[in-house]
């Protein structure tokens, strides 16, 4: 195990960074909603799936920075 100069090694470090956690769930939530609301719409789910992920890789940059 490697350590760093204070000692710490690597156990106080998060796999993800507040930020980064809130940015992905929010696109998550918004991926979700969109999907949805285009499969309630009438829209096949294949192509529902497409937009909400389009909608969720759209909304990575937008919310990262919005959210500082």
């Amino acid at each position: 195990m490697t350590t760093s100069p204070n000692g710490t090694g690597n156990q106080d470090r998060p796999l993800l960074s507040l930020h980064a956690a809130v940015v992905l769930l929010a696109a998550l939530v918004i991926g979700c909603v969109v999907g949805g609301l285009s499969h309630v719409g009438g829209v096949p789910t294949a192509l529902a799936v497409l937009a909400g992920l389009g909608a969720a890789g759209a909304a990575v940059p937008v919310l990262h920075g919005l959210i500082r």
